[in-house]
């Protein structure tokens, strides 16, 4: 067969057909001694042709005929484009045609809308560059964008652009008035702050992205013969695949691309989206740790490529004429549909007709594949790059980061629209009052810049002064060490919010599980009595070998009794099933040590408890199981098949034979309310699995059936035909296993596992649903799981009704579940990631309408993408302020996502930690961060703002006043050093000490969580304070502007003294007025800033006349003054505190 010769092969859109190529076939038939037409020649080109068409049918049939989308996706677009073209020259050999056939015209054909590929094991650089470059990017700006967006964010508040046209206006001479610095210097320091903050923060966001892209790699490289200039590192390669070694080279992750083929070691990251195609363990398995990606501790079982796997060494792989078909990159991280495709045998040549059917396809799913930042747990492995940079999933599921505005900041902005509006008014009703005369447009433009103090430069500074405040008494608080306030901006944030959203795994509880109760019926262990277990397993393992050595045969009373087995033996079966049935793997660390891993942490408690009552795990592959009993001895089980656990099924099983005694066990384990269909009648389980779940243990009910061989084997017979089935598999293979094996389990235990819960996050969450703050959990966990700590965590009340929606499907369910819970609002909703997606798609308004009035809402089975859907999702249909915590890196898109986002430093590394506003050390440390420095960094920041607004209107309305009685003329009333010190030496200190009052202490805060509901409504600065405040200006101003000119004195320099020296006094009492709890620094503020004024009279005498000033008159005239102004509010402010309370003043 060797010396027959083969026509190449093309395949078109009915098939494959012959080339026609007579001349060639001529040639060749005279060459191999035979006729074109011959007999031999049809046979095996009709043989060839049928392998490879038997091979395409099989493709289809992988996935059945039922998927259409499925089959157009993975095989229409390759047979109609030509994925793979059999073009063969005869001359070449096949691993050259490897990376040069119309597999790679194939990818370079695709749309540029398909991001479907086919990648070759060995692909050519014009399919490496087709691809985006895998080049990490987490920076806001370049060189070129840094000063224009940030002035673009900056100035697009019209607080801030009103500044800047006031301050460009000093440059034009006809409407300079003052001191130039006055205007330019605030403006310039709060630019340049902001810049300097935003430019440092990107530079540490470069940093990190130049560590990541720099990170070193091996990747699998080809000896290459072409280029003298490599002609030692060419013997290098040569000598190592001599030695059964790949030659590799080291790249910097950034210059990974679409083909690769890199090698990785322990505890390395994975730097793109890979299909595994080797290991160093020979089962063809590796273990991954995705929490940065997921959220979730516990390890991840991957499996290589079989085919792959196989080959005898690493080199192989260079010299593979196969590829992997990739399906266009999405965000869903479970989810990945492929296939890999061996062209032609490992170590067949072109000519030889090849022993196996060929192509040869397999399919590829989640489990076959490495997302990129996950990080490879143990042992080496080999991946293919099949997405890199933007298109892989860790990328796709991370928003960047927006520059975030505390909606105190937003209600300052609205005000500061209507200030503008006053001055605008108030500017061309006095030019009007004058009758337009003259240059009336300029005299506008100079009352604007007049009254600009109606709108205060110094606001923005105070705030970002009291911001800055708050943050360091947050990150210096000893009751929450460790806090650090990232985003100094947002402090008042805390204080205003409704919606809090928690991730669940690291946030609400530690991960930790730890078995806490057996329950068998008659007999009971909890977490004290597991010495007991340990005694009564060392015995029925000691009474078994003891028998083994005698020999001895079961008399007639042992027979007699076999049905009412003693404690010990019944002890034995339960610990034994509970070693069996699970998918742990012990993996030994460097140091010798031993670790178990598992895709469920509630698998490795159990097993983590067999081992410490004695049965130990020592050994577990894909086929076999070891145990080592207490007495020494080992216990060997062949796993014959395994089932594993599913949302759907909730259960898990597996059958094994000892080896030593032959015995057939089908053990399985699963949630209660499968399980006791299964298991033989009892009275006792359902009333112990409440018992336990209302302790907040996570049960399991344990089951075990012996087989009899011939069982067995029609079972397996039966599996086997409903395992080939094209339609219905699943379902298929599901009632075999429900039909033969699932049938009358003899129940052998009930198991509480606990996953601990953060320290006080129980009591934390009864505070913060005390203070009106509605929480959602969302986690990328099952629903079984997160209903039992929602349970246990009280996020659902004692007798609350749990509504689980699951596997929606239709537009009908939705609709139906909807309905449902609008007449239900008082329980609580369970939904999973794929109905939430579901609900969202078709009937978003609604369901937010509905969902955001239950009082809690728990969403498992969330990508990081739909947690940060959901976050916005509230904002924006709420306008309410929602906070958003988490500890890991699946959670950092939530965290950017909400108003305010705070991570906690934890098990998964301080990537959402980095990524967030805040950053704290335990979810307890909530509480006081919410209803301590976020009630007093709103109230005070609120307080503060409107008394720097009434310090600018008050003055405004003088000059107004001053104006108007001297004919409209637009002069100002004070000048150069009285109005630079106005601002800053005579009054900010006061003012500015209101970031240090409280309205109640600390302890009832925290006693009372209700008080917190009052802030979210936002009363401590809303229209009708601020209307309030600005009556209080006009009244001020205009009693001390008026009553001075009524006691006017023949000299202008005298109502100056006068009005000026009565407005400071007014300010300062208006200041101590405000002043709920006093403080030193309030104090000692007040009586400085009195001080600093009496001695700067003496150095000002164009302002004041010093012999006027220390007079008799003066001090009368400027009490009346200041009595007539601030006497009124007193009076008011008592009588208010007697009538109508604020609610903190009644406890």
């Amino acid at each position: 067969m060797s010396d027959i010769r083969l026509h190449s092969i093309r395949k078109n859109r009915n098939g494959y057909a012959r080339l026609n190529n007579s001349d060639q076939d001529t040639a060749t038939a005279h060459a191999s001694g035979s006729r074109p037409g011959s007999p031999m020649r049809t046979t095996v080109n009709a043989a060839a042709s049928a392998r490879r068409n038997y091979g395409k049918g099989r493709r289809r049939n992988q996935y059945g005929e039922g998927e259409p989308e499925e089959e157009a996706t993975l095989l229409g677009d390759g047979e109609r484009e030509g994925s793979f073209s059999h073009d063969e020259e005869e001359s070449q050999p096949r691993v050259e045609r490897a990376s040069d056939t119309a597999s790679q015209r194939s990818i370079l054909r695709r749309g540029s809308k398909d991001k479907s590929r086919t990648v070759p094991l060995r692909p050519p650089d014009k399919i490496h560059n087709k691809f985006t470059p895998n080049i990490v990017r987490n920076q806001k700006y370049n060189v070129f964008t840094f000063l224009p967006i940030v002035f673009y964010e900056q100035f697009k508040f019209f607080f801030n652009l009103y500044f800047l046209l006031v301050a460009l206006s000093q440059f034009v001479p006809a409407l300079k008035i003052g001191f130039m610095s006055t205007y330019i210097a605030p403006l310039a320091f709060v630019l340049l702050v902001t810049m300097g903050k935003e430019a440092y923060d990107d530079y540490k966001r470069n940093l990190r992205d130049r560590e990541a892209n720099s990170a070193l790699y091996l990747i699998l490289s080809p000896p290459s013969a072409t280029s003298p200039a490599q002609t030692a590192e060419d013997d290098l390669s040569q000598s190592l695949l001599e030695a059964d070694l790949p030659p590799t080279r080291s790249v910097p992750s950034s210059s990974i691309r679409v083909g690769d083929l890199v090698l990785l070691e322990k505890n390395q990251r994975v730097p793109a989206d890979l299909v595994l195609l080797r290991t160093s363990d020979t089962s063809g398995t590796c273990f991954i740790r995705t929490d940065q990606l997921d959220g979730e501790t516990d390890w991840k079982l991957r499996v290589a490529v079989p085919a792959t796997q196989k080959l005898p060494t690493d080199k192989e792989l260079l010299t593979l004429d196969a590829d992997v078909y990739a399906d266009a990159p999405i965000k869903d991280i479970h989810t990945f549909v492929g296939t890999f495709t061996i062209n032609t045998p490992p170590g067949g040549a072109a000519d030889e007709v090849p022993m196996t059917q060929v192509p040869t396809v397999e399919p590829l799913s989640a489990e076959n594949v490495l997302w990129a930042n996950t990080v490879l747990a143990a042992g080496s492995a080999i991946g293919l790059v099949v997405y890199t940079g933007p298109e892989t999933r860790a990328v796709m599921n991370t928003s960047h980061p927006q520059t975030k505005v505390g909606l105190l900041d937003i209600e300052i902005n609205r005000l500061a629209k209507i200030l503008c509006a006053v001055t605008f008014a108030l500017s061309v009703a006095l030019v009007a009052l004058n009758g337009f005369r003259g240059l009336w447009y300029i005299y506008v433009l100079r009352f604007l810049i007049l009254f600009s103090s109606i709108i205060p430069i110094s606001l923005r500074v105070n705030l970002d002064m009291g911001k800055t405040v708050y943050a360091h008494h947050i990150m210096k608080d000893s009751e929450i060490p460790g806090t650090i306030v990232r985003t100094s901006t947002l402090p008042e944030e805390l204080g205003r919010i409704e919606y809090l959203l928690s991730d669940k795994t690291g946030t609400l509880t530690q991960n930790e599980m730890e078995m806490k109760k057996l329950h068998m019926g008659t007999m009971s262990f909890g977490y004290d009595t597991m010495d007991e277990v340990t005694h009564q397993l060392t015995t029925a393992f000691g009474a078994d070998s003891t028998h083994a050595r005698h020999g001895s045969l079961a008399t007639g009373v042992q027979l007699a009794t076999r049905g009412r087995r003693d404690m010990s033996s019944r002890v034995r079966d339960v610990v034994l099933s509970l070693a069996l049935c699970h998918n742990v793997t012990p993996v030994t660390n460097d140091d010798g040590s031993v670790t178990y891993q598992a895709s469920s942490p509630d698998e490795v408690a159990i097993v983590k408890w067999t081992e410490s009552v004695g049965l130990t795990l020592t050994f577990r592959d894909r086929t076999h199981i070891e145990l080592r009993t207490p007495t020494g001895s080992t216990l060997s089980y062949d796993i014959l098949e395994l089932f594993p656990f599913t949302s759907e099924s909730k259960r898990m099983g597996i059958v094994v034979r000892d080896t030593a005694a032959g015995e057939l066990l089908f053990l399985q384990k699963g949630a209660d309310v499968v399980m006791a269909r299964i298991v033989q009648r009892n009275d006792w389980l359902e009333e112990e699995t409440a018992n336990m779940a209302r302790e907040g243990l996570r049960t399991l009910v344990v089951g075990r059936r012996r087989l009899a061989e011939s069982a067995y084997a029609d079972f397996k017979a039966r599996y086997h035909a409903a395992s080939v089935r094209l339609e219905g598999r699943n379902e298929a293979m599901t009632a075999v296993v429900a039909d033969v094996l699932e049938r009358d389990l003899e129940l052998l235990g009930l198991t509480g596992v606990e996953d601990k819960l953060q320290d006080d996050v129980r009591s934390t969450l009864e505070l913060l649903r005390n203070a009106g703050i509605k929480i959602w959990m969302l986690t990328g966990d099952k629903i079984e799981t997160a209903t039992v700590i929602a349970i246990s965590t009280k996020l659902v009340a004692r007798n609350q009704y749990i509504h689980q929606v699951a596997k929606l499907k239709t537009a009908e369910e939705v609709q139906n579940e909807l309905d449902f819970l609008q007449n239900k609002l008082d329980c609580c909703l369970v939904i999973d990631g794929e109905s939430l997606q579901l609900c969202l798609n078709l009937f978003k308004n609604e369901f937010i309408e509905i969902t955001t009035k239950l009082s809690a809402v728990v969403a498992c089975r969330c990508s990081p993408t739909q947690k940060a859907d959901v976050a916005r999702l509230i904002r924006s249909y709420t306008k309410k302020r929602v906070c958003c915590i988490g500890d890991g890196g699946n959670d950092v898109s939530m965290i950017q996502a909400a108003d305010v986002g705070v991570g906690i430093v934890g098990k998964e590394g301080k990537q959402a930690s980095l990524a967030a506003d805040f950053s704290v050390t335990q979810f307890s440390h909530l509480t006081k961060l919410l209803l301590w420095h976020g009630r007093n960094s709103y109230r005070r920041s609120a307080k503060l703002a409107q008394f720097v607004i009434h310090r600018g209107l008050i003055i405004s309305v003088m000059q107004a006043v001053f104006s108007s009685i001297f004919y409209f003329a637009p002069i100002a009333l004070y000048q150069g050093w009285l109005m630079m010190g106005y601002a800053t030496l005579y009054t900010m200190a006061p003012v500015f000490s209101l970031v240090l009052d409280r309205d109640l202490n600390e302890g009832l805060a925290l006693s009372y969580p209700e008080l917190y509901k009052e802030l979210t409504k936002g009363r401590a600065l809303s229209y009708k304070t601020f209307f309030m405040w600005l009556m209080i200006s006009v009244y001020q101003g205009a009693a001390i502007m008026i009553i001075s000119l009524v006691l006017f004195e023949n000299e202008f320099l005298n109502i100056v003294a006068i009005s000026f020296t009565a407005l400071i006094l007014n300010e300062l009492i208006m200041v101590a007025l405000e002043i709920t709890i006093w403080h030193t620094y309030m104090i000692i503020s007040e009586v400085a800033t009195l001080a600093i004024y009496a001695l700067s009279i003496l150095f000002l005498p164009e302002y004041f006349d010093l012999s006027f000033v220390v007079s008799v008159r003066f001090g009368w005239k400027v009490a009346v003054i200041v009595a007539i102004s601030a006497l009124p509010l007193w009076i008011i402010k008592v009588i208010k505190s007697r009538v109508a309370p604020e609610a903190a003043t009644k406890l």
